[in-house]
């Protein structure tokens, strides 16, 4: 599942060594190589066409990359609940005993089992997969299906962490180091698009960029919330795929694939999550459920979104000034409310950095240590202001 539009690929041009490929040809016993179909074709005594009874083995730096980690990809189910009332025989087949009789599968998408600490298996998979579930179920590449427990997620970086009973737990993935990537080098997407019925897909191409910054709508309100700094590759990523492996050559995770460009002129733009990126906010989610961010404590409004009108009678700015971010409100008791900022200050500037926007703004909130001591410059009654904040956290992220 994934809420990312996506687009269908054309072609996948696959990187790795191709293997050569041997049809009705057998190996006499000087060790040349002679064809075993006739003139007439591969034919029996009867005359009858048969299949040749030559095995080739044929093998690629891509097969051997996946067979280390294809059993770790496995599929995510999000499961939420139904009412069933009012559909005749199924009205009532509920009970305390059976609650699972009011769950069903709302989407699918695709996750990896990353470390096994005893009895317990951890799979990341992305936010956007396991959202608004009531329940979630992972599905193993032989097709047994176990529950799962969401232990955290984090919607700025699409990123969450499952964990599972281990018992059935063969293979777990090791995480390369993003940081050490070679643009064309050959990449690898394993996961389940559209679904379950094309568990355990491998797509192949190369890594295209890294280091890119993607715009990201966190709440489907047409509106840029964040930018995630991602692995773009060309290999195939559909529907389902999301939450699944991007591998290198050596059959190391080096990111989470998460989203795709999608217009009819677009081809070939996929786009992961660099694995130090996962490896640093898994962590985090193990530990407290959560990534623990610094916070000012304002609700946020981008300054383009305010009418000429009110920008001139509500909050008096100079002609000049076309960019900020508005304080909409100051939480009582925050970091911004103990600076002295108050409802209708515009924010043009946080630790030294131009601030046009709130994506701008939150970033470099986020970017920031907390305890820190920051200066944010704003406008107040159409004058340039300056303070000190000091950096808190909070649990309820701005």
């Amino acid at each position: 599942m994934n809420k990312t539009k996506r687009t269908k690929w054309k072609k996948v041009l696959a990187a790795g060594a191709a293997g050569l490929f041997l049809v009705g040809c057998q190996t006499a016993e000087n060790g040349e190589t002679v064809s075993t179909a006739s003139s007439t074709g591969n034919v029996n005594e009867e005359g009858q066409v048969q299949v040749s009874e030559v095995h080739v083995d044929v093998s690629s730096g891509i097969s051997e990359a996946v067979e280390k980690v294809d059993e770790a990809v496995v599929s995510v189910i999000n499961m939420q609940e139904v009412d069933l009332s009012g559909w005749g025989v199924f009205e009532g087949a509920q009970t305390e005993e059976d609650p699972e009789e009011t769950y069903q599968q709302a989407g699918t998408g695709s996750g990896v089992v990353y470390k096994v600490d005893g009895d317990t298996a951890y799979v990341v998979t992305n936010n956007h997969v396991v959202e608004g579930s009531d329940a979630i179920e992972i599905m193993l590449k032989d097709g047994t299906q176990v529950e799962a427990k969401l232990i955290g997620s984090d919607v700025w970086t699409d990123l969450a962490v499952l964990t599972v009973s281990s018992e059935q737990i063969t293979t777990v993935a090791e995480f390369g180091n993003s940081e050490n990537l070679t643009v064309g080098e050959p990449a690898i997407a394993i996961g389940s698009p559209l679904g379950t019925d094309f568990a355990s897909s491998v797509t192949a191409g190369i890594i295209s960029a890294t280091g890119r910054s993607v715009p990201v709508d966190t709440n489907n309100d047409d509106q840029v919330d964040w930018e995630m700094t991602a692995i773009q590759t060309d290999a195939a990523i559909n529907p389902g795929n999301s939450g699944g492996a991007l591998v290198n050559i050596a059959g190391q995770v080096v990111g989470i694939n998460s989203m795709k460009i999608s217009t009819s002129t677009v081809e070939g733009m996929g786009f992961a999550i660099p694995s130090n990126d996962v490896v640093n906010i898994v962590n985090q989610l193990e530990q407290n459920g959560e990534v623990i961010r610094p916070v000012l404590g304002i609700s946020l409004i981008d300054l383009s979104m305010i009418s000429s009108q009110q920008r001139e009678t509500v909050l008096t700015l100079p002609d000049d000034v076309n960019g900020g971010v508005v304080v909409a409100q100051v939480v009582p008791g925050s970091a911004a409310e103990t600076a002295g900022m108050q409802q209708y200050d515009v924010i043009v500037g946080f630790d030294g950095q131009e601030v046009t926007n709130s994506m701008e703004l939150r970033q470099l909130i986020y970017s920031s240590e907390i305890g820190s001591e920051v200066e944010v410059e704003f406008y107040r009654d159409g004058e340039l202001q300056t303070t000190t904040v000091t950096m808190t956290s909070s649990e309820n992220n701005m």
